[in-house]
């Protein structure tokens, strides 16, 4: 894993999902628990920054009253609205400080939808810094997580996704999706797994120059 050609993308670690007080934490709270979701994706961040990883933050985010998107949603995007997440300028929308931006860090914006390619430049980044590996991790497993793996791995990236860092609404639906749905778009690896092959890659470049 070439820290030079590789991204690591947040999806979604906002307030509302993350934290005490957040529209949606209750929902996502006990795969969170159980996985140690924040942390790890802590711990993939703090490794991804020292060995020069590409890092994007994929937020979703909406004006008050839900005007970019139809007047009369269906489905996940019903729930957000029913619940009044990931409103523009609330501290629900914020990133959580575990994993806030910081340094070079890229902050998509536009992002309306469940693909973080979708409504974005997310794609134009990528290929414009030579990224050809997207590591994903993030809210829902198997919402947003995945349709971006599917997009990703449909637009040619060597895509993996964090299984311990990503978070779902039931212990259930997080299992199915990493289970079934994730080897077939993605190579599914833990955060321990990531950051030992970022080592890897830097033992190895560190022996190829003699140290």
């Amino acid at each position: 894993m070439d820290p030079k050609t590789t991204a690591l993308v947040l999806i979604e670690f906002q307030n509302d999902f993350t934290s005490d007080g957040g529209t949606l934490h209750g929902a996502v709270n006990e795969v969170m628990d159980a996985t140690g979701t924040l942390a790890n994706a802590k711990t993939a961040l703090d490794a991804a920054h020292a060995a020069g990883v590409t890092v994007l933050h994929s937020p979703i985010s909406f004006a008050p009253g839900y005007h970019e998107i139809s007047a009369h949603p269906y489905g996940i995007l019903a729930g957000v609205v029913d619940s009044n997440s990931f409103v523009k300028g609330t501290w629900g929308c914020e990133i959580v400080g575990d994993v806030a931006p910081s340094g070079e860090d890229i902050v998509l914006e536009g992002k309306r939808g469940l693909d973080a390619f979708g409504s974005t430049n997310l794609d134009f980044i990528l290929r414009s810094k030579g990224i050809r590996t997207v590591v994903l991790a993030g809210f829902l497993t198997n919402c947003c997580v995945e349709s971006t793996m599917r997009s990703a791995y449909e637009k040619g990236f060597e895509v993996y996704t964090l299984t311990d860092a990503v978070g779902a609404t039931s212990l259930e639906e997080h299992a199915n999706a990493i289970k079934y749905d994730y080897p077939m778009f993605s190579k599914p690896i833990t955060t321990d797994e990531f950051v030992g092959a970022l080592a890897d890659q830097a033992a190895t470049v560190d022996t190829s120059r003699g140290y």
